[in-house]
C-alpha cells in the first residue's frame, strides 16, 4: 500500500503533494514501482494533529482519487474517519476505506461502507491523534488490541460489510509507546491468527524507528522501515503501508522467492 498524503502537515512529507496534480503524479509513480493499492489521505493523523472540516477533506482528496482512478488500474483506498468523505471517495472510484478509528469516529461509517460494497480497514487507536501519545497504557497490549479488533470486525459484519472485504491494522504508533509497538510486532503472528482476516501493518518512517536508530529524520528511517516490512510479512501480514514503495516491493519479492525454495526443500 503506497501512501499518497494530500496534507500540508504530514510528519513525513507534509505539503509536498498538496497540489492535486502533484499528488496524482506521485500516486502514479508509486503504482509504477509496484504498489498494489494507493492510499489517499487528506487529514494528517500524526501525533498532535488538529482535525479539519469535512468540506476541506473532500476538497483535498476527491480530485486525487478521481485522477488516480482515471489513470491507473491500481485500486485506490481513502484514509478517512468521516463517512461523507468515504462516500464521496467511493463515488469517485475508491474501492477501500481505511479508517484509523475503525468506524467509531463517525457512526455512519460502517453503514456507508456496507451499502457501497467497499472494502474496509479497521485500525486500532487509543485516544485520538491530538492526544494519543499522552501516556498510553495497556494491561496487555497484544491482547487488548486483539480484543478491540475482534469487536470492530463484529460491528463491521453487523453493518453488512462482506467478510472477504475486511482487513485490520494494529495501529503501530497510534496511542502506543515504542515498547508497545515493538511488542505488537514481536507477537504479530498471534494477532494474525486471532483475527482471521488480512492484516495491514503501517510502520513507515514512524518515530519508534527513529528512537531506535538514534533520532533519525523521517526519510532517514526508510532502512529501519524495511526491516519491519520484512518482519511483518514473515509474521503473516498481508499488506504493508509504506512511503517508499520500490524497496518494500523488492524485499517482499525476495522473501517470496526464499519461501518457495524453502517449501520445495521441505517437500
Amino acid at each position: 500500500m503506497g501512501v499518497v498524503n494530500v496534507t500540508p502537515d504530514s510528519f513525513s512529507d507534509g505539503g509536498r503533494y498538496l497540489d492535486p496534480d502533484a499528488a496524482v503524479q506521485h500516486g502514479l509513480s508509486l503504482a509504477a514501482e509496484g504498489a498494489d493499492i494507493l492510499d489517499v489521505g487528506g487529514e494528517s493523523t500524526r501525533p498532535g494533529a488538529e482535525p479539519i472540516t469535512e468540506a476541506d477533506e473532500i476538497a483535498r482528496v476527491i480530485p486525487v482519487v478521481a485522477g488516480l482512478v482515471a489513470r491507473t488500474p491500481t485500486p485506490v483506498s481513502v484514509d478517512t474517519t468521516k463517512a461523507a468523505v468515504a462516500a464521496a471517495a467511493i463515488d469517485a472510484g475508491a474501492s477501500v476505506v481505511n479508517d484509523i478509528s475503525a468506524g467509531r469516529a463517525d457512526p455512519r461509517m460502517l453503514a456507508v461502507v456496507g451499502e457501497a460494497g467497499a472494502g474496509f480497514v479497521a485500525m486500532h487507536m487509543q485516544g485520538e491523534p491530538r492526544t494519543m501519545q499522552h501516556d498510553p497504557r495497556y494491561d496487555d497490549v497484544v491482547n487488548d488490541v486483539g480484543d478491540f479488533l475482534v469487536e470492530r470486525l463484529e460491528a463491521a459484519r453487523a453493518a453488512r460489510i462482506a467478510p472477504d472485504a475486511l482487513c485490520v491494522d494494529p495501529g503501530i504508533g497510534f496511542g502506543k509507546t515504542a515498547k508497545h509497538n515493538l511488542t505488537l510486532l514481536a507477537h504479530l503472528s498471534e494477532l494474525v491468527d486471532r483475527v482471521a482476516v488480512p492484516v495491514l501493518v503501517g510502520t513507515s518512517r514512524k518515530a519508534f524507528i527513529g528512537s531506535i536508530l538514534g533520532g533519525a529524520s523521517p526519510e532517514a528511517r526508510d532502512d529501519g522501515t524495511l526491516a519491519t516490512v520484512v518482519w511483518a510479512i514473515d509474521q503473516g501480514a498481508s499488506f504493508v503501508r509504506v512511503h517508499a514503495v520500490r524497496p518494500a516491493v523488492d524485499a517482499v519479492r525476495l522473501l517470496s522467492e526464499l519461501r518457495v525454495i524453502d517449501a520445495h526443500a521441505v517437500a
